[in-house]
């Protein structure tokens, strides 16, 4: 018996092999090793990113009513009334005429008015941002303020079905009719792609790319040394003449022309040997 126990004890002793299998505390499960990371850096993007989230969520939105109670309930859609007015009047026909509000500077203190008249300043355009003026008619104090405005005018032109370098001779299977913002840029698009044929791009365009006149290199209507036909006209009358170019004629350029024997005149290239003198 003693024996027995006693070899018991050994096979138990916390030194032996089978204690140390029976009672070994469990192993913790390896960890992947992880790449070496830079936490204080980490902790720092952290922080400027909620720090952007707040500040982002504070941001005031947009003014969706830039008027101020000072002024009539009607004001607002007499002015973007008036400015949709005479875009129209320029605009192709079947034009859609849409007049985006901006918002008039928040550091002014108006004084109450019952009668804000709108009207178009002298000067400005018609197109593209511009501005309505506003004034006040009847109130104890009468000011003039400009509410800044965005005119859109949207029909269709001649666009890219694809990109195009540039100096391609522009054919007419390269362009398509679109839905175009007429009032983007200051040149409108052309609308007739025919006479685009053979026209040579300025500078590459991506597709769906309208198609303006400050895209295409100018045509040389002619070359120094041409007889060309100059045309004079004011009100009322129109003078006809035989010149000589001195310089090639570019579209839209100023060129001399000799007319006569001793008389030098400056006009404006317009067609193949067309130039036309303003007076």
């Amino acid at each position: 018996m003693l024996g027995i126990l006693g070899s018991a004890r050994r096979d138990m002793s916390p030194n032996s092999e089978r204690f140390s299998r029976q009672f070994r505390p469990p192993q913790r499960a390896r960890m992947a090793t992880l790449p070496s990371v830079n936490i204080p850096k980490l902790c720092l993007i952290a922080l400027l990113l909620a720090a952007a989230g707040t500040a982002a969520a504070r941001a005031p939105a947009p003014a969706l009513a830039p008027l101020p109670a000072a002024m009539p309930a009607d004001t607002m859609p007499r002015a973007l009334a008036l400015a949709a007015e005479a875009a129209r009047s320029l605009a192709p026909q079947g034009a859609r005429v849409l007049v985006l509000p901006g918002a008039l500077d928040a550091r002014l203190k108006l004084a109450a008015c019952a009668q804000v008249q709108p009207h178009l300043p002298a000067g400005v355009p018609a197109w593209g941002r511009t501005r309505v003026a506003l004034r006040c008619t009847d109130g104890p104090v009468r000011w003039n303020v400009h509410l800044p405005v965005t005119v859109q005018v949207w029909a269709p032109a001649a666009v890219t079905r694809v990109a195009l370098a540039s100096g391609v001779p522009l054919e007419a299977d390269q362009l398509m009719l679109a839905d175009t913002d007429w009032a983007a840029a200051p040149s409108p698009p052309f609308a007739d792609i025919a006479a685009l044929a053979g026209r040579q791009l300025a500078h590459a365009l991506g597709a769906a790319q309208p198609l303006r006149a400050t895209d295409l290199q100018s045509r040389k209507w002619f070359a120094a040394g041409d007889a060309v036909r100059v045309v004079a006209q004011g009100a009322g009358f129109r003078i006809a003449a035989e010149g000589r170019a001195l310089a090639a004629g570019f579209e839209g350029q100023t060129v001399r022309v000799r007319i006569g024997e001793n008389h030098v005149a400056a006009g404006r290239a317009v067609g193949p040997r067309l130039v036309e003198v303003a007076l």
